[in-house]
């Protein structure tokens, strides 16, 4: 069997792997509006939230050419103009906080048409559903928002909710009903659980489409070659000078082969920490070297 073969099994192999928690997978499940919205529905029931008018998987966040360009996994707006940014994390990089004023700072770009203030009245409801417990309190579901420290009913009005779930807990127990769906995060099936199982259901029939399949092993296959032509960069050189500079060669040509397959600045990024064990920041740099 070639290398090629080798490679293209791998390939299909990781695509019947899917999750719910592979922000790929995550973002083709929540394209589907109902789901969607059943998921909104369950993170906030005293929203009564009614219609979902957009979602937007992988959405890139127009900004200025001297700005890092956020990348949501998925970005909706609610019949009541709110904006929610759903993201699925599965590594623990220990920055939180940092992303979510990250997405804080681009979240509330306007659409065309739209008055500044009547967009800043609704408020932004950023949730990351986290294969890890980032807070340690061994709770599913952790909220938060802007109150007065004495009078903790008076919101302050800015408009951020923040909602992390931890789909390590061992207790679901609760007044938020996703307990199916974060089981799915490690494939696990809750037949009582409506929403769950069509969410599972939904992950097969995608599993099965021919066209996503398709473009899920094409892009799998041009990653291995941008890390084969990274590695092969870094280990010539690395023979002549050293393995530290091979391998930061090899990183610098990883990084180049992904900007040339024009993924969006974040993807880049994730792919550098989850292939080389990168911090976000080593990451970035890579990122901005090689342009």
């Amino acid at each position: 069997m070639s290398n090629r073969e080798q490679e293209m099994q791998a390939a299909a192999a990781k695509w019947e792997r899917l999750t719910l928690a592979d922000d790929r997978m995550f973002g083709m499940v929540m394209e589907d509006e109902q789901i969607c919205l059943e998921v909104l529905q369950r993170i906030s029931p005293e929203l009564k939230i009614k219609q979902v008018q957009q979602v937007a998987t992988q959405k890139q966040v127009n900004t200025s050419l001297d700005v890092k360009s956020p990348r949501f996994d998925v970005f909706v707006r609610d019949d009541q103009g709110r904006i929610y940014i759903l993201e699925m994390q599965v590594k623990n990089n220990h920055n939180l906080p940092f992303r979510v004023q990250y997405y804080l700072d681009h979240a509330d770009v306007l659409k065309p048409g739209d008055e500044y203030d009547e967009e800043h009245v609704n408020p932004i409801y950023i949730v990351f559903f986290c294969d890890f417990d980032y807070y340690e309190r061994g709770k599913m579901c952790y909220r938060f928002s802007l109150k007065e420290d004495d009078e903790p009913d008076l919101l302050a009005g800015v408009g951020l909710r923040l909602v992390v779930f931890n789909a390590k807990a061992k207790d679901f127990r609760g007044k938020i009903k996703l307990a199916g769906f974060l089981r799915l995060m490690h494939n696990e099936r809750t037949p009582e659980d409506e929403l769950a199982e069509r969410i599972y259901q939904k992950m097969e029939r995608i599993k099965h489409d021919p066209e996503r399949r398709e473009s899920f092993m094409k892009y799998e296959l041009d990653l291995m070659d941008a890390r084969k032509e990274g590695r092969d960069e870094g280990q010539a050189i690395g023979l002549k000078n050293g393995e530290a500079i091979g391998l930061k060669k090899g990183i610098t040509g990883t990084t180049k082969v992904l900007i040339g397959l024009k993924l969006d600045d974040e993807t880049v990024v994730h792919k550098l920490m989850d292939t080389y064990n990168l911090s976000s920041k080593e990451a970035w740099n890579y990122l901005e070297q090689a342009r």
